[in-house]
């Protein structure tokens, strides 16, 4: 009888013991959960500072980029720039240069114009004489503007001598007046080829002939002669196609070459 209470109050002690071991592996489990709450926070904010710093990193490289493509453009402009001042300082230098013989150039230009003027009417005077006056007029215009600068009237008298070129390069046709001595003065036909040829026929084409330039007058040429005559005079106006003309020259082999030199 007396050992039952003793039993009861044994479970009793045993429920107690139990209990405590709960509350003991609840309070271990709470604290755990606590710590990898606190875990995960701090592993959370050390994500943020790892993206906040990825993110700063490339702000900072997208800025470093920037920078280095301004400074290729920089560095391109300033050797165009450099190249542009260079060319300009070499102009300025030629001008400098050109304007300390400008005195100089102006003193020679008179000289010039004069000499030019001499050649191109004594090339004029020696030549095979078609058109002379208007040949010699051309000359004389460009020099008659007594008020205009020597540079002008050398211009004129450069477009005397680039049509003076020009004539060696053509064969031409006009109607003109026919002055010999012993003769009638009459109207023909001019045929002029290059400044090798120099011809005229009269309008029934009984009559024809070719300047020689060693006697320095006209002789007389057969009938096959005038016929090419006649056919140079179709074809300079465009009335015959370009053909060979079988044709005394005006001037010698040698004088030609003597006239190219």
């Amino acid at each position: 009888m007396l050992k039952r209470p003793f039993f009861v109050l044994g479970g009793c002690l045993l429920a107690g013991v139990l209990v405590s071991a709960s509350l003991l592996a609840s309070d271990e489990t709470v604290g755990q959960a606590s710590q990898s709450v606190e875990a995960q926070q701090a592993q959370s904010a050390i994500q943020q500072q790892i993206d906040t710093a990825d993110e700063e990193t490339r702000a900072a490289l997208e800025e470093l980029r920037r920078l280095e493509r301004e400074t290729r453009q920089i560095d391109a402009a300033n050797s165009a720039l450099s190249g542009r001042l260079a060319s300009e300082a070499e102009r300025q230098q030629r001008l400098s240069r050109a304007l300390d013989m400008l005195s100089d150039t102006r003193a020679a230009l008179p000289l010039i114009e004069q000499d030019m003027t001499q050649q191109l009417i004594r090339w004029i005077e020696t030549d095979l004489p078609f058109l002379r006056d208007e040949r010699l007029a051309r000359v004389q215009t460009a020099q008659a503007d007594s008020g205009a600068e020597s540079v002008e009237r050398i211009t004129g008298l450069l477009e005397a001598w680039r049509v003076e070129l020009e004539y060696g390069r053509t064969i031409d046709t006009w109607r003109g007046r026919l002055d010999i001595a012993d003769m009638p003065a009459r109207e023909v036909e001019y045929l002029r080829v290059g400044r090798i040829g120099f011809y005229y026929l009269s309008p029934d084409g009984r009559e024809g002939g070719v300047w020689d330039v060693e006697s320095g007058a006209w002789q007389a040429l057969d009938e096959s002669a005038r016929r090419e005559v006649r056919n140079g005079l179709r074809i300079a106006d465009d009335q015959r196609t370009p053909d060979l003309l079988r044709l005394p020259l005006s001037i010698t082999a040698d004088e030609q070459q003597g006239g190219q030199q």
